[in-house]
């Protein structure tokens, strides 16, 4: 597999105007090698190039890692003295005649750190965006992604459901967050976790990017859960919100407006829909019920082996879903200093529709 999505990148370059792309330790490195390396202070980086095997810097601590690539690859290793780091990425630019060439980056990933080699190594060359290419690349889920994310669900909703009956009022948000990551672990979850949960509750809750704080949960509170989990290498990234004890009729309306508009965003999908479609289906939703101010963010985003990837679920985004695709809806409103509320699901993209990965209850639930 991991050679035929070499042989796809490498096939799109010319058509893409460039003549190689590099790659450091991240997502779409791991995707095209099926190797994963540490993101730290000795660089590390894949020189792709039509007509050439792929050239690899690294330290030399790392040369064992060799032997798992499923293709052949030029190294070039380099010690401990940070001196020496840019004769081997000059040897690897010129091992694939690059300098003066149209090399192609991640700007999301790639770091100064590593730039700053590489160009050292190719003073000549031309470092453009190459972010369509390689979001092409992972952007159309196979069975066996789809089969890892639909495993990293199932996690986190096993997770969060072994939580809930620990759910006290006079529990502190990060108390709560703390035991959730617990569970995340125990039910199988890779050790590194896609994001660290939200848990918010009453006014913290109004804001859709909190983080877990000392606030106690009190009763008449929602109580936002934002969680995901990973498994191999492919996350979740689910919401579902709660009732802290018995809440206020707004509180039980702004939820089932929610949970109207999640139903709506989950059913817009289809191969050739336009992506803002979706987001339209559940902004419609809530703007109708006269809170659509309180809605401040997209509807969702790709996801895959990260948290944020291609598609986005914007009202401007025009993009086509096709088979394969894989993205989360998830509409909130939220009242500011009061409360809020968001649900989320993780949907892709069939031959037929939409499939929700995610099942656990969307309706609220009164915890504590």
């Amino acid at each position: 597999m991991t050679t035929a999505r070499l042989k796809s990148l490498i096939d799109s370059l010319p058509t893409s105007n460039l003549d190689a792309v590099i790659l450091n330790p991240g997502p779409t490195l791991t995707h095209l090698t099926g190797v994963r390396f540490h993101l730290m202070e000795r660089p590390v980086v894949l020189f792709v190039a039509p007509g050439h095997d792929p050239a690899l810097v690294l330290p030399e601590l790392e040369m064992p890692k060799l032997g798992l690539f499923p293709y052949k690859v030029q190294a070039f290793a380099y010690g401990e003295n940070p001196s020496e780091w840019d004769d081997a990425f000059r040897k690897a630019a010129q091992a694939l005649g690059l300098d003066g060439k149209r090399i192609g980056v991640e700007p999301r990933q790639l770091r100064l750190l590593d730039f700053r080699h590489v160009k050292a190594g190719a003073p000549e060359a031309e470092y453009p965006d190459a972010s369509e290419v390689l979001s092409r690349l992972r952007l159309k889920k196979d069975k066996a992604e789809v089969d890892a994310m639909r495993r990293a669900v199932k996690i986190a909703q096993d997770a969060l459901e072994a939580t809930i009956p620990l759910i006290k009022i006079g529990m502190t948000e990060r108390e709560l967050s703390s035991e959730l990551v617990i569970q995340l672990f125990k039910q199988g979850s890779d050790p590194e976790l896609p994001f660290a949960p939200i848990v918010s509750g009453g006014p913290n809750a109004a804001n859709p990017h909190a983080s877990p704080t000392d606030r106690k949960l009190q009763a008449g509170d929602l109580l936002v859960v934002d969680w995901g989990a990973a498994y191999d290498g492919y996350i979740s990234d689910l919401t579902r919100t709660f009732a802290v004890g018995e809440v206020d009729d707004e509180c039980n309306k702004i939820h089932k407006i929610v949970q109207e508009a999640n139903a709506a965003g989950r059913a817009a999908g289809g191969p050739g829909v336009p992506c803002a479609n979706v987001d339209k289906a559940t902004r419609d939703v809530i703007e109708a019920s006269g809170y659509g101010k309180y809605f401040t963010h997209r509807t969702g985003h790709g996801i895959g082996m990260e948290g944020h990837e291609d598609p986005y679920m914007r009202g401007d985004n025009l993009q086509l879903l096709e088979t394969g695709m894989a993205y989360t809806v998830e509409p909130g409103i939220y009242l500011t200093d009061r409360n809020g509320v968001r649900i989320e699901d993780n949907v892709v993209i069939t031959e037929s529709g939409a499939e929700s990965l995610s099942d656990m209850p969307r309706e609220i639930r009164v915890v504590g």
